[in-house]
């Protein structure tokens, strides 16, 4: 497998962005202004994050996915850690990433990956999102950040 910057001109994997952010609108926003890397394996995008600066210093890791027929063989993982060194080859000071209070399995990589919890940003899917979010049996209502010092 393969973790590359997606080609000027190439389309973006909508459907795995979509998979892990179900907001269009959002998603087409960070992808402007963001750059999107792809997990290439056989050929097949089977994976994706896209890295946004956000201030001086700070970029945050706004969207990893993996093809639900690829998960649970560490891609995700791979994508992390990848995004943590890209940033850090760009001479980022630090990364973020936001992810709902019901991601748990997210939040179990994240943590694995170096990443600390800084901060919770409350009701930020009920003002972002028009229907209401849930997974596993919970309401997503508040994104939690965390944070790696690079």
């Amino acid at each position: 497998m393969d973790i590359r910057m997606l080609g000027e001109g190439e389309q973006p994997p909508m459907e795995l962005l979509l998979n892990a952010d179900p907001s269009k609108q959002l998603v087409e926003r960070y992808l402007q202004r963001g750059t999107s890397y792809v997990a290439v394996d056989s050929g097949e995008i089977v994976g994706v994050y896209v890295l946004l600066p956000t201030r001086p210093a700070t970029v945050e890791l706004v969207n990893v996915s993996v093809r639900e027929e690829h998960q649970g063989k560490g891609i995700g993982k791979q994508l992390v850690r990848h995004a943590v060194w890209q940033a850090r080859e760009e001479g980022y000071q630090t990364i973020e990433v936001g992810t709902g209070n019901s991601s748990v399995d997210q939040l179990a990589l994240y943590q694995k990956c170096g990443f600390r919890m800084v901060g919770i940003d409350r009701d930020f899917f009920l003002r972002h999102y028009e229907e209401p979010l849930f997974e596993n049996g919970i309401q997503v209502t508040d994104m939690v950040r965390l944070s790696q010092d690079l």
